[in-house]
């Protein structure tokens, strides 16, 4: 995959300039970095790594046209436009092939099965006993990382939410931000931790794990965890 990067490419605001524009490129590049770093784990095995930086680049240059001249409410929605630029891009490519999507179901049904005779996720030694190599496991959290954590995304980062304040009706936004609250109140103090750790610490899901003391592959169950309350929580209300 090749994304050509062209400012020509998008309709400027009125009020920035070309050069402002590449001002403020150049300023949020560390941004941009501290972004594709943190997907990185869960994405590298779909796209390579200078595709993300490039995806990152255009949600950046997107963000800073839809919102304006940056002030100090700008690098959290511009961490979150390139964030969803680059979960968009892993979602529109076709990133499990065949062979790879049949080798993903067949352990998620190993996993499934053990999960119901031992009444508890499976360790990585009664994986291989079924014929799940370690490495295996590892290719299978990293393509389920990235679903899940793309899921999230949806939820918590859509673009209705990320819109700056004056782009949407007070009401709607006071609304939404409600509605969020509530459903943050489902989870547990673990799972509201790991969710901080994310979205405001920046971290990844090795990072994490380091921090609770926990497996990378526990923190992938606990993230799905989070996403499906949050998805109940918002389909019932």
């Amino acid at each position: 995959m090749q994304v050509a990067y062209d400012m020509q490419e998008f309709q400027a605001l009125p009020s920035l300039t070309p050069e402002e524009e590449n001002h403020y490129l150049q300023a949020y590049l560390p941004l941009v970095r501290k972004v594709v770093r943190q997907l990185a784990p869960q994405c590298t095995a779909v796209m390579d790594r200078q595709d993300m930086e490039q995806v990152a680049l255009m949600g950046l240059l997107s963000a800073i046209r839809r919102y304006g001249l940056p002030d100090e409410g700008f690098g959290g929605y511009a961490a979150q436009r390139i964030r969803g630029a680059i979960l968009d891009e892993l979602r529109s490519l076709d990133w499990r092939p065949r062979q790879l999507r049949q080798k993903f179901h067949h352990i998620n049904d190993v996993i499934r099965a053990l999960r119901r005779t031992l009444g508890r996720d499976p360790q990585t030694q009664e994986l291989e006993a079924e014929g799940v190599t370690a490495a295996d496991y590892r290719e299978y959290l990293s393509l389920e990382g990235a679903n899940t954590l793309a899921s999230l995304d949806e939820l918590l980062c859509s673009d209705d939410r990320s819109l700056p304040l004056q782009g949407r009706k007070l009401e709607e936004q006071v609304m939404t931000q409600h509605m969020l609250s509530k459903a943050l109140t489902q989870l547990s103090e673990k799972e509201r931790h790991i969710l901080s750790l994310y979205y405001q610490q920046d971290m990844n899901l090795k990072e994490i794990s380091l921090v609770l003391g926990l497996t990378e592959a526990r923190i992938c169950q606990l993230n799905k965890k989070i996403a499906e309350k949050l998805k109940e929580y918002f389909f019932q209300s």
